[in-house]
């Protein structure tokens, strides 16, 4: 049987693209007994007499998956994030960045509307992308306006499945319209009411760019982590990862714990104080987590 990579789901349809063709296939009803959801990403199994009326047999091996937004077998994720409108945030950009790297992917940082920024809101926003920078991470200013920094962009999503996620309103439709002016991708102004952007993606859908694929996904605002354990959370941020093996007990949880490294790092400057707070409030969440059963 022929195979194939869901590129949308919509509407209880998976379009799957094979040989240049795509093909609406529907689930088998065997995944909702097993509790199998087919996830745009996927390589799939499929039978089909034509275009319109296939039906997945098979969804194979995961490398990765997220569940907001469902997508399986990312490389990298794209976390847009704009200076303003709404205001940056580091709290809900470090939430992003603990569930891309507890499901080892590889992120990139970019900030949008760098063209709406005042000198003083510019200033912050580049000392916060040196911070994100001396961790590690590779980060990104741009404009979707005056295309400032877009070339940056470009080379990233080469040959890879990217995913573009961030809250409503940051300019992710924006900057996909820049990359593939084609697309004329609707996009909507920030909700004055609301103070965040009204949601102009329905659904998940992987666009070619390039030699790349990037999934355009539903703006949220808000991230669970519902499978992180207590424990975990420490290599979820690489600062505190390197620092923790200094650690004087093998499962320190950097705060309360005599001689940890983590803690000195943090008066010490090398990691910074926002960061460790949010580390200790998320470590909180977990622990006040309800048990699953």
């Amino acid at each position: 049987m022929p195979e194939g990579k869901i590129v949308k789901a919509l509407s209880g349809f998976y379009y799957v693209l094979h040989d240049g063709v795509m093909i609406q296939c529907r689930g088998r009803g065997v995944f909702r007994k097993n509790k199998i959801t087919p996830l745009v990403g996927d390589e799939v199994v499929f039978q089909a007499e034509n275009e319109r009326d296939g039906y997945i047999m098979e969804v194979k091996e995961r490398k990765n998956e997220l569940v907001r937004p469902p997508i399986a077998n990312v490389d990298q994720a794209i976390l847009v994030f704009s200076a303003v409108e709404p205001d940056f945030s580091t709290v809900l950009l470090d939430r992003f960045l603990v569930l891309v790297e507890y499901n080892h992917i590889k992120p990139l940082i970019c900030i949008t509307k760098m063209d709406l920024t005042n000198d003083n809101e510019k200033q912050a926003i580049n000392e916060y992308a040196d911070h994100y920078r001396n961790i590690g991470y590779e980060v990104l200013l741009t404009s979707s306006e005056t295309e400032a920094g877009i070339e940056g962009l470009t080379p990233h999503v080469e040959d890879k499945i990217s995913v573009f996620a961030g809250q409503s309103g940051v300019g992710k439709s924006s900057l996909l319209n820049v990359l593939r002016p084609d697309l004329e991708l609707k996009t909507n102004d920030i909700s004055s009411h609301l103070g965040r952007g009204k949601h102009t993606t329905r659904h998940v859908e992987l666009i070619s760019i390039g030699s790349g694929l990037i999934a355009d996904t539903p703006g949220f605002s808000s991230l669970e982590f519902t499978d992180i354990e207590a424990e975990e959370l420490t290599y979820c941020f690489p600062e505190m990862a390197r620092e923790s093996e200094n650690c004087k007990f093998r499962a320190c949880l950097h705060i309360s714990e005599p001689k940890c490294a983590v803690k000195a790092a943090v008066e010490s400057q090398n990691i910074t104080q926002y960061r460790y707070q949010h580390y200790v409030d998320f470590l909180q969440e977990i622990k006040e987590r309800k048990p699953r059963y």
